[in-house]
């Protein structure tokens, strides 16, 4: 089958099928490349969605553990990673088949054009060669018709009797020359028209064939690289499926990972206070103002009333504790976390000691590293000085230094808060009511009640004052017993003092004991000691808190 043999005469239609041809092939380079466009945008798409899902990392202790989260996040990296196979889909495409597809309609469109233009003129030689070859025989015609005339012109004049023999002479002369241009004409006629079949002969078995049968190649090639690119196009995604079903995998293993106990044990070890549950409530015995009888002497009237006080002292003991199990007041963030519950104060302590003493093992790594170069330095000068170094090690035992005292000022407060939960631990314990009661801020002697007529005062109780210090020192905020006014600023640098400016007003929750300095707190819930000297103090002797030493 040959498009030279068997379409030989239909130029015409092998030039609007070739034209054909190269339409469709651009026409299917454009669906590839909206495809390609469809695959970047739906990968740009699925990257934006992780990132606007993805966890903020502006704080780690803000970031979730739960199982459930982290295999969310999970999901949300396989999903990225697909987005990446999605990209490197439409990046496949667009070399393997879109880019090839224009470049092969480029140089499709230059070899038509070739053989098209070689077609027509061939076309035009042999039109050509058939004008000439008909002109010939147009002309061989006419001058044959001359001729006959002259013959018949010479017999009618020299059958005429009355013809001169000049006028019979010269029409034979004109019949002989007419016969003769008619030979000519004749040998012409017939060499154009053994030229003429011999290009038609050559055009329609040589030369139509070897264009029509390059025409045919053209085509059949272009067929063969759409049947490519067809192929080509389903191998770029057809490479990523075994990473796309990776990530699909992953996405199954993460949903496989969540674990509900796990979760709830860390809801367990995120908000866990460590302290144990209030006690009871003690009873109340109003009555006893009505049997109180006229009888009654100064001494049991005394010990009513003691007792009454060590009744409200107990309940205000009691109603201080519901606080740990509401909403604590929010103070300001201190360096030591006093202002956290003991188990979370216990775990940032923890968490801090764990990062210093990773810190400090890269510095201790740094400083073996600079002592074996400052090592070869010196066994070997032309390296290197070892003076040079010198400073940066020194910077890195400073370094060392600081981060020790870290650790060491951390492992302290860690200690601390572990002996203070051991010891709550078991004053919890105790079913001895009086017994809580004496460990509070004042002796019953010095209690507060919520009349400030009933109010009893004496010499505190050191070992009640350590005991409150020991239990309270993180939970229950002091009342205030009045107020001070800065007579000079403080710059409060050292732990557990509190800055404050000339003129501020303060409140004072706590006198002075004798070693000059008073506890004051700021409105917004900053607390601290001050020097007594360098504040004007003024007492609310009536105030609920107000204790008085004598």
């Amino acid at each position: 089958m040959s498009w030279g043999t068997e379409l030989w005469d239909q130029f015409d239609s092998l030039d609007k099928h070739t034209q054909w041809g190269i339409d469709f092939l651009e026409r299917y380079a454009k669906f590839v490349k909206e495809r390609i466009e469809i695959e970047q945008n739906y990968a740009k798409q699925l990257r934006n969605l992780v990132k606007k899902y993805c966890p903020k990392r502006s704080s780690k202790d803000e970031e979730p553990r739960f199982t459930s989260c982290i295999a969310f996040f999970n999901i949300l990296n396989e999903l990225n990673d697909y987005a990446g196979q999605r990209e490197v889909v439409a990046e496949e495409m667009a070399h393997r088949v879109y880019g090839e597809l224009m470049r092969y309609a480029h140089d499709l469109k230059t070899e038509r054009k070739m053989h098209l233009q070689e077609g027509r003129k061939a076309q035009q030689y042999l039109d050509m060669c058939w004008k000439q070859m008909d002109n010939s025989k147009k002309k061989f015609e006419r001058e044959c018709r001359e001729a006959e005339k002259a013959q018949q012109s010479y017999e009618r004049l020299d059958n005429d009797t009355n013809a001169t023999k000049a006028d019979v002479e010269k029409a034979k002369q004109q019949l002989n020359l007419r016969t003769h241009m008619a030979d000519e004409n004749k040998n012409e006629y017939a060499a154009q028209l053994q030229n003429f079949n011999g290009e038609q002969h050559k055009h329609f078995y040589v030369v139509i064939p070897q264009i029509y049968k390059q025409l045919q190649e053209m085509d059949e090639r272009r067929t063969i690289k759409l049947s490519e690119c067809y192929r080509g196009f389903a191998d770029s995604e057809r490479k990523v499926i075994p990473i796309i079903s990776k990530c699909l995998e992953g996405m199954i293993l993460a949903a496989k990972s969540v674990d509900e106990r796990r979760d709830s044990q860390m809801v367990v070890d995120s908000f866990k206070s460590g302290f144990e549950p209030p006690g009871d409530f003690p009873f109340e015995d109003y009555s006893q103002h009505i049997y109180r009888t006229i009888s009654d002497g100064t001494i049991s009237a005394s010990k009513q009333e003691s007792g009454k006080v060590d009744a409200k002292t107990t309940v205000g003991k009691a109603k201080g504790k519901l606080w740990l199990f509401g909403k604590k007041p929010k103070g300001p963030a201190l360096e030591d976390f006093s202002h956290l519950p003991p188990e979370q104060r216990r775990k940032k302590l923890q968490q801090r000691i764990d990062e210093l003493n990773r810190e400090l093992q890269k510095e201790s790594d740094q400083k073996d590293a600079l002592n074996k170069m400052k090592d070869v330095y010196e066994k070997n000068p032309q390296m290197g000085d070892p003076g040079s170094l010198q400073p940066k090690l020194a910077e890195t035992m400073n370094n060392i230094d600081r981060l020790r005292m870290e650790i060491h000022k951390n492992e302290a407060w860690l200690s601390e808060v572990e002996g203070k939960t051991g010891g709550r631990g078991d004053r919890r314990h105790s079913s001895d009511i009086n017994h809580l009661v004496t460990q509070g801020r004042e002796s019953p002697e010095g209690s507060y009640t919520d009349d400030a007529n009933q109010e009893v005062r004496g010499p505190p109780q050191q070992h009640g004052h350590h005991e409150f210090d020991d239990e309270f020192e993180d939970d229950d905020p002091l009342p205030a017993i009045g107020h001070c006014k800065a007579i000079y600023p403080f710059d409060g640098h050292n732990e557990g003092t509190l800055a404050m400016k000339e003129g501020e007003v303060l409140y004072i929750i706590e006198e002075d004991k004798g070693d000059g300095w008073t506890r004051a707190r700021r409105q917004n819930g900053e607390e601290g000691y001050v020097p007594t000297s360098y504040i004007d103090v003024t007492l609310e002797k009536n105030s609920k808190g107000a204790v008085t030493y004598i």
